[in-house]
C-alpha cells in the first residue's frame, strides 16, 4: 500500500522482530490495565438491540378466569445473558398469550407486543407488574382458587408476570421479621381459641363448616372477608376489630 510522505525524511530504522514483540507486549499490558480498571466493560446488559437467539427458555402459565369462557395460556420466554460466566443473567424477552376465546384477540395481541417491547428495552422492568395489577374491571373482579381477589383479567396477568420475575430473581418477596410472624401466629391462636370457646358454650348442634384453603395451604375461616393489603380472604373480627390472619393487618393498629 502506497503512503504519501509530506515531510522531509531525516533518517530511518529497520523494524526488527524484537521491536514488534515489544510493541505487542506493550499493547497487551495496556489492554489488561484497561480491563482491570473497567471489569464490567465486556458484560452484556439487556437492551433493545440484542438479537433474538434461535432458542429461548420459556415457562407457560394457565389462567382460568370466570370472565372468559376458555382458559388462557401465558408463555414468557427468557434470554440468558453472559452464559457460563459469573455475570450470567436471565431476563424476560417476549410474551405470548394463547386461548380459544377470540373476543379478546385484539387487546391480547396489543398487550403482548407492548410487554415484549418493554422487556427488550432492558433496565428495570418490574414496574410493569404494579401497572398491570392496578387495572380494575368496571364490571367487577373475581376470586381465584384459594380466595385471592383479582380486580381484573389484566391484573391476573400482572400477577403471573410477578411470579415469573420472582422465579428468575428479578423480584423478591418482602420478608416478615420475627416479631410480625409471632404476632400473626398469636392472632390465629387467639381466634381459634375464641371460636372453640363459643362452640363449647352453645347448647345446640353445630354443623362444622369447611375451612377455606389458599394456594399456600394456609386455612382460614369460611366467613373471612378480603384483606385490602394482601388480597386474601383472611380478615376476621377479633375483639371488635377487623384483623387479617394472613398478613396481620388490622384497622385498629
Amino acid at each position: 500500500m502506497a503512503v504519501k510522505i509530506d515531510k522531509k525524511i531525516k533518517g530511518y530504522n529497520v523494524v526488527t522482530p524484537e521491536d514488534k514483540a515489544n510493541v505487542q507486549a506493550g499493547e497487551s499490558v495496556s489492554r489488561a490495565k484497561a480491563e482491570a480498571e473497567l471489569p464490567m466493560a465486556d458484560v452484556i446488559q439487556m437492551h433493545e438491540k440484542i438479537e433474538r437467539p434461535e432458542i429461548l427458555i420459556g415457562s407457560t402459565y394457565k389462567i382460568k378466569s370466570p370472565l372468559v369462557e376458555h382458559a388462557m395460556y401465558v408463555t414468557i420466554n427468557d434470554i440468558v445473558l453472559n452464559a457460563g460466566t459469573e455475570h450470567e443473567l436471565r431476563r424476560p424477552f417476549e410474551v405470548f398469550i394463547n386461548s380459544k376465546s377470540m373476543e379478546h384477540f385484539q387487546w391480547i395481541v396489543a398487550l403482548t407486543r407492548i410487554m415484549s417491547a418493554v422487556f427488550r428495552k432492558g433496565g428495570d422492568v418490574t414496574f410493569i407488574v404494579d401497572e398491570m395489577k392496578a387495572v380494575f374491571d368496571p364490571k367487577g373482579g373475581y376470586y381465584k382458587a384459594g380466595g385471592v381477589y383479582m380486580p381484573s383479567l389484566v391484573a391476573e396477568l400482572g400477577s403471573i408476570v410477578e411470579d415469573h420475575l420472582k422465579t428468575i430473581g428479578l423480584m423478591h418477596d418482602p420478608e416478615m421479621d420475627e416479631h410480625q410472624r409471632a404476632l400473626i401466629a398469636e392472632k390465629r391462636r387467639a381466634y381459634e381459641q375464641g371460636s372453640k370457646k363459643n362452640a363449647d358454650a352453645t347448647p345446640v348442634v353445630v354443623i362444622e363448616e369447611d375451612i377455606a384453603v389458599t394456594g399456600e395451604g394456609t386455612s382460614f375461616p369460611p366467613s373471612a372477608t378480603m384483606c385490602h393489603k394482601c388480597n386474601n380472604k383472611a380478615v376476621v373480627i377479633m375483639d371488635g376489630c377487623a384483623t387479617c390472619l394472613n398478613c396481620g393487618y388490622s384497622k385498629c393498629g
